[in-house]
């Protein structure tokens, strides 16, 4: 079986979970002998290739000559797009539109042209402009690669995914990593953006949903059929990697690994450090990462008065989140609307106990993780207090913790991801 696969990024470069996940998975499908050619805007050539082939959208020659190009790329528009905004970040104003029908600059092609499109794989003013070009590259390697079924990661790839479908007459998965309900939360949802995820739900052959919770919203929010609509967990990639347990404060230590913005529930994480702090000055918290929030979060915690218990280490990630993991003693993710979340996983595989809140999907396939409501600020700040000075109970949140994410693995993910895609294959008539 050989999958066409869209993604927005892939490791090294990546800016949270998405690529994350697009990594486990592909090296899982590898090992249940499913054939992945991943597309990604931009290709840095140091990704690892072991597990599956790379396209790199900006080296593919589009050629306008065939008629099913040629309506896509007669009248390109492009919007501006906030330079922060990334796939699993809400903002209030991330968007500022340009009337997508009558106005804004438009790239005109000659029929019978060839070119190629230069991606700058971030998220950009000219993000907008970078889907539709990028949707132009998928028509062509529908048109040219040899695949058994699309696949589409989030938003960015769902005009992707319906061109290469519309190209090619196989049949379409999409995977919802966030919804624009868990980004923005619902009073302040992005139209454009939910009008591209609705488009793409039901487009696509079958929906997969990295959580309950997503599936739930999926059905209710979006409108799409239940039956179209599978739950497939996200899971864990393992690693030789050991993480030395070293710290150089004689304090505890509480971490939060992540964006900081509304749907990550930073504030809450302050909030709680208070709490702690009222009981225990004996602990220092630390914030990593970065975000639209950043400014109001420092801002709360000087009015707060911890600022010397406080620490902003800014976005980390490889080594560095290995390195933070072995100073902690708790980590901490307050989210409030996380559809999955895949950081307590790692915290765990480094044997970190983990206080999660109620409202991620990561807490449907957890046994061995507190669990608390994102705006119980006091249960949180009590489970954080428990972890810090019993030790018995750390000591078993930290081992089981890891031996329950140890068993989390993607060749499992895979494996279900596999009858998903026999069972659309049949459904529709194909064969792999």
């Amino acid at each position: 079986m050989k999958v066409l696969m869209f993604g927005w990024e892939f490791p090294p470069h990546i800016a949270g979970g998405l690529g994350t996940a697009c990594y486990g998975l592909t090296k899982g499908l590898a090992k249940n002998f499913v054939e992945v050619a991943f597309v990604m805007p931009k290709a840095s050539g140091d990704e690892d290739q072991r597990a599956v082939r790379i396209i790199n959208a900006s080296d593919v020659e589009v050629d306008t000559r065939y008629a099913h190009l040629q309506s896509f790329s007669d009248r390109v528009s492009f919007m501006e797009v906030n330079s922060q905004m990334v796939p699993y970040v809400g903002m209030n104003d991330y968007y500022q539109l340009v009337n997508q029908l009558n106005s804004g600059v438009f790239e005109e092609t000659v029929p019978g042209e060839k070119r190629k499109y230069s991606f700058s794989g971030t998220y950009t003013h000219n993000l907008m402009g970078e889907i539709e070009q990028y949707a132009l590259v998928a028509a062509e390697l529908a048109r040219t690669e040899h695949f058994d079924i699309i696949h589409a990661h989030d938003w960015l790839t769902y005009k992707a995914g319906i061109v290469a479908k519309r190209v090619s007459g196989k049949p379409l998965v999409v995977h919802i990593h966030a919804t624009e309900f868990d980004r923005s939360g619902e009073n302040n949802l992005n139209d454009i953006v939910y009008g591209i995820e609705r488009e793409g739900m039901m487009a696509a052959d079958r929906v997969c949903a990295v959580s309950d919770l997503t599936r739930r919203i999926v059905i209710e929010k979006y409108g799409i059929p239940a039956e179209k609509v599978v739950t497939l967990h996200n899971a864990v990639e393992p690693t030789d990697r050991i993480v030395v347990r070293q710290k150089a404060v004689k304090e505890k230590i509480v971490t939060f690994l992540g964006r900081v913005t509304y749907q990550k529930g930073p504030e809450y994480f302050v909030e709680t450090a208070q709490k702690v702090l009222e009981k225990d000055d004996n602990v220092r918290f630390v914030l990593a990462g970065d975000g639209d929030r950043m400014t109001k979060i420092i801002e709360r915690v000087a009015e707060l008065g911890i600022s010397d218990k406080f620490h902003f280490t800014g976005f980390l990630k490889g080594d560095d989140i290995d390195t933070m993991f072995g100073m902690s003693d708790v980590y901490v993710m307050p989210s409030i609307s996380e559809p999955f979340g895949i950081s307590p996983l790692e915290a765990m595989r480094a044997s970190v106990p983990v206080v999660i809140s109620k409202q991620s999907g990561v807490s449907e396939v957890l046994q061995y993780a507190i669990k608390v409501d994102f705006w119980d600020v006091n249960a949180m700040a009590d489970a954080i207090y428990g972890i810090l000075h019993y030790p018995a109970l750390a000591k078993m949140f930290a081992s089981k913790g890891k031996e329950e994410v140890d068993n989390l693995k993607w060749e499992k993910v895979a494996a279900k991801l596999k009858t998903i895609y026999e069972d659309v294959l049949n459904y529709s008539g194909h064969e792999a």
